[in-house]
């Protein structure tokens, strides 16, 4: 897989020339390159051949400078589609080869520190992506979610030359265990088990920021506050799960039943860091949805 960061550096320059040519001279481009590079290391194995990865690799870039000038919003490493790639199912062997990669990429982001790991999850694998609201979720600037940004796409490209032959955990397993316990909390509050959950599972020191701002020691404030929301008719239904090493990111749509006079989000995410197992510290938001 070392070849593969060969690759992405052989074809950079063209790369950037196209994000040049459509946005113009500044940050914007290299973002749109940076961001075109990680879409490739979780596609490659769709590249059916190897002499099309330079103009594969600038269509990738293309797509995603156009999409920015659209929307104005950062871009998904999901919304590349129509790239000519092939459409046929495919072989176990290409299905093993994907795992591999998608597990070595996971391996690669978690050498990454707390602080430039949160910011590379949330952009690229949580709908929490501009800019501004993970600056929001995070506490920081926008000019310092720039700035780790940047590191995390640096240090995740030499973590991933540095790993590529090592052995690397399910990464889809460690995700597909987080979102059952995400299910599960969720299911045992509506059967009044939320306390007994929480009591299992956060720390008792569990330090808590809701959407505005306030901090609250405790699992005491998140078991009133659920236990309100379930008796207003508001109820969570996990829409994704994000799971790295000692952080775990839970997006959930916010469904009201009965109908809410002061107004129900749309959603809420539950950001949360453990330690030793247990999460000890976690901060909720209320997204803005993408119209």
């Amino acid at each position: 897989m070392t070849s593969l960061a060969a690759l992405l550096e052989r074809h950079r320059a063209g790369m950037l020339a196209v994000a040049l040519g459509v946005l113009g001279y500044g940050p914007e481009a290299e973002d749109a390159v940076q961001d075109a590079m990680l879409t490739a290391v979780r596609r490659i194995g769709e590249l059916r051949d190897p002499s099309a990865a330079g103009a594969w690799l600038r269509t990738i870039v293309r797509n995603n400078c156009r999409m920015r000038l659209r929307t104005n919003t950062p871009v998904s490493l999901a919304n590349f589609e129509g790239l000519g790639l092939r459409s046929s199912e495919p072989s176990p062997e290409e299905l093993l080869e994907r795992t591999v990669q998608r597990d070595w990429v996971w391996h690669a982001l978690n050498t990454l520190s707390e602080s430039v790991r949160l910011v590379t999850l949330l952009r690229y694998f949580s709908d929490v992506s501009s800019y501004d609201q993970i600056a929001a979720i995070c506490g920081v600037p926008v000019g310092t979610v720039r700035s780790r940004l940047n590191q995390g796409r640096v240090k995740l490209a030499e973590a991933l030359q540095a790993t590529a032959d090592l052995a690397h955990d399910d990464a889809s397993a460690i995700t597909e265990a987080s979102r059952r316990e995400a299910e599960e909390t969720l299911a045992a509050a509506e059967q009044g088990e939320f306390e007994r959950v929480v009591r299992e599972a956060w720390s008792p020191e569990l330090q808590v920021t809701i959407p505005d701002g306030q901090c609250f020691t405790g699992r005491g404030f998140l078991v009133r506050g659920m236990n309100d929301d379930l008796t207003r008719g508001v109820r969570q239904r996990i829409r994704n799960v994000v799971a790295s090493r000692d952080l775990v990111i839970w997006e959930a749509d916010l469904i009201s039943l009965v109908g809410d006079p002061q107004g129900c989000p749309p959603g809420v995410v539950w950001m949360q860091h453990t330690r030793g197992g247990r999460v000890h510290r976690m901060r909720l938001f209320h997204p803005q949805r993408r119209g």
